[in-house]
Formats: C-alpha cells, sequence, structure tokens
C-alpha cells in the first residue's frame, strides 16, 4: 500500500507540469499565475512546518494550531491571488466586449 506522503510528493509532478503549460497560455492572467506558483510555496512551507510538528511537539501539523495556521496563511494568499487575477480577466473581457 503506498503511504499519503508518498502519494502527496508524487502529486508535485503534474502540478509541475500544470504549472509549466499554463505558464505558456497567453490568455493565463498573470496574477492568476501567481496565485498557482504560490501553491507552491504553501508547499514548501508546509512540509518542514509538518516535520517541525511531528519532533518537537510529537503530533501532526494539524494538531499544532500555530503552525497550521501559519502554513494556510499562504494558501489563503495564494487563492486571493487567484481571484483577484481570475476577477481581472473578467473585468477586462467584458470592457473588450
Amino acid at each position: 500500500m503506498i503511504s499519503k506522503e508518498t502519494l502527496f510528493a508524487l502529486s508535485l509532478f503534474p502540478y509541475l507540469g500544470f504549472l509549466w503549460f499554463i505558464s505558456r497560455s497567453p490568455q493565463m492572467p498573470r496574477l492568476a499565475l501567481y496565485g498557482f506558483y504560490g501553491t507552491l510555496v504553501f508547499v514548501a512551507i508546509t512540509i518542514p512546518a509538518g516535520i517541525y510538528a511531528v519532533l518537537h511537539y510529537g503530533k501532526s501539523l494539524a494538531d499544532v494550531d500555530w503552525l497550521h495556521g501559519g502554513a494556510e496563511v499562504f494558501l489563503t494568499l495564494s487563492n486571493i491571488l487567484l481571484v483577484l487575477g481570475f476577477g481581472q480577466a473578467v473585468r477586462q473581457l467584458k470592457m473588450k466586449n
């Protein structure tokens, strides 16, 4: 049986492929693209935070509120960039038409 950590690590490869393709699309709003890249920042923050939670507290990241909340801030910022980027693109299309 494959562990969830292994699946998590393997899921990065399709996501990197997704980023490669959308970064080459001229239709992709830049701000939204930064949001998708921000998800990688979230992952990069979450992994060491999870390791620290296990080593220092003997708990999973989800059980250490201050670490979990700190990591989730990066996901929230990524989502905000996505919404702003796609919202901006929709407004530009409406103005064009």
